[in-house]
């Protein structure tokens, strides 16, 4: 039995699959919750030996190793990712960003430089703001209020995964489990995958439980986990995930040594 490993998770309704009876599945795991960018953080002060951290901040650090093929990604549409703009698409100057997700940022940065050229002014949509509170042109929402779309003065909207998908014909990664150097993952790599696949054959019961939550239907929530997620670090989802760290180094958001390995 391997010593105590102290592994930070994400509490969001897109990670339950994935920590799905974790607890039991590893007991020699000390599992924590927290928000994804704190969960980065600790991982590199060596406070957690793994976390489920956002593809953006796994590029920060070429010593860092993807743990196992369990993952946060998508095939198409996520649903939970929207860039709601004012004006058109091309005519983008300004971008207010959801605080919380630096991954999301570079999508929809790199995606208005491939699609139009674009390099819009960025500016902060705290997360207690409502879209009313910025006159942007164009509003990155994640999360609830992404599957929510607030109305307001909008005449267009992107799903970043749709976007994504169709642009690079390859999937998109939003987070894996990643750890820091000297940590041996080998009962853990078995572990998140055990949890996944009973998570991931349990969605019904996920739904049931986190539809309230998070003002879902149980048959949307069931939707959005089945339909819009996609769980597995396969080909696919490596390939995809190695074009967007191409792209993060060339804006600058990744370190030029950063490497997908």
């Amino acid at each position: 039995m391997p010593k105590n490993i102290k592994v930070g998770a994400v509490s969001y309704l897109n990670t339950k699959p994935l920590v799905y009876r974790l607890d039991e599945i590893a007991p020699y795991a000390d599992i924590s919750y927290d928000l994804p960018s704190r969960l980065a953080d600790q991982l590199t002060s060596g406070e957690l030996d793994v976390a489920l951290i956002p593809s953006v901040e796994y590029f920060q650090d070429a010593s860092y190793e993807i743990v196992s093929n369990a993952c946060i990604g998508c095939r198409g549409p996520v649903l939970s990712v929207k860039l709601l703009t004012r004006v058109p698409f091309d005519q983008i100057n300004t971008l207010a960003l959801d605080e919380g997700s630096r991954t999301s940022v570079a999508l929809a940065r790199i995606l208005l430089q491939q699609r139009f050229g674009l390099k819009p002014r960025l500016e902060s949509l705290p997360i207690g703001a409502g879209v009313d509170d910025s006159a942007a042109d164009a509003i990155l929402l994640i999360g609830d209020r992404a599957i929510h779309p607030p109305e307001g003065n909008f005449i267009d909207e992107w799903d970043l995964g749709d976007q994504w998908c169709r642009w690079s014909e390859l999937s998109f990664v939003f987070a894996m489990w990643v750890s820091r150097p000297g940590v041996d993952t080998t009962a853990l790599a078995s572990a998140f995958e055990q949890a996944r696949d009973e998570g991931t054959a349990n969605l019904d019961r996920i739904a049931s439980e986190e539809a309230a939550a998070v003002g879902l239907s149980e048959s949307e929530c069931l939707s959005y986990l089945r339909d819009n997620l996609y769980f597995t670090l396969g080909h696919r989802e490596q390939n995809g995930l190695e074009l967007f760290r191409h792209h993060a180094v060339v804006l600058g958001m990744a370190p030029a040594d950063a490497s997908c390995s």
